[in-house]
């Protein structure tokens, strides 16, 4: 059985559950707690040597970081999270990576204490949070179509990419109410077991 080294408000850590469970695989569950510097163990490093969450034991091989994991499963178990045109896959890694390679690495909260340390206190983490998660979903906003999800009427890793993000967004006091578009397709992925499964307040542990 695959076994998940989690997270529960991982953001990345959220994105493999989410694919986990479109794949209705069966997994364990091991928590590693960042907030008591579980990442930071030896144990931990050997499995992962940047100390983040998450990681994957399955198939006889340990895998971390969260888009390669889900390529990994996409690819093996054939879930069809990513197009068969290449101009539609390059939309949608595109749309992924707006969201897992500019949202997030700025607003990892190891990013933003040590912001707001540098600072002397001109900035808050709500601040910091609030301006760089408007403004990336902002262009995530311009960048969906007019289909019931991120990109057309299918489940793309885009979904899996935006709906952690959303969890994010609510947490630090962003308003949404100008993105209309986010706002349809997060009520799609909602009425989605494999997405409404993996939400954090179903995972803290």
């Amino acid at each position: 059985m695959a076994k998940l080294y989690d997270y529960w408000r991982s953001s990345a850590s959220y994105r493999v559950r989410i694919a986990l469970g479109l794949a209705e695989l069966d997994y364990d569950t091991q928590v590693v707690n960042l907030l008591d510097g579980a990442h930071l163990e030896d144990d931990h490093l050997e499995r992962n040597p940047q100390g983040l969450v998450p990681a994957l034991d399955i198939d006889g091989y340990t895998m971390t970081q969260s888009l390669a994991i889900i390529q990994y499963l996409d690819e093996t178990l054939k879930l069809g999270l990513l197009p068969n045109l290449p101009i539609d896959r390059a939309r949608v890694r595109a749309l992924s990576y707006a969201i897992a390679m500019e949202i997030h690495p700025v607003c990892n909260l190891n990013v933003a204490k040590f912001a707001v340390g540098e600072s002397d206190g001109n900035i808050t983490t709500e601040q910091w949070m609030k301006h760089f998660i408007d403004k990336g979903l902002r262009a995530y906003e311009a960048m969906i179509g007019e289909g019931t999800y991120s990109y057309g009427n299918t489940v793309t890793i885009a979904d899996i990419c935006l709906i952690p993000q959303l969890y994010n967004a609510d947490r630090w006091g962003v308003d949404l109410t100008d993105m209309p578009k986010i706002r349809r397709v997060r009520e799609a992925l909602d009425a989605i077991p494999a997405f409404a499964n993996a939400h954090p307040d179903k995972c803290n542990k």
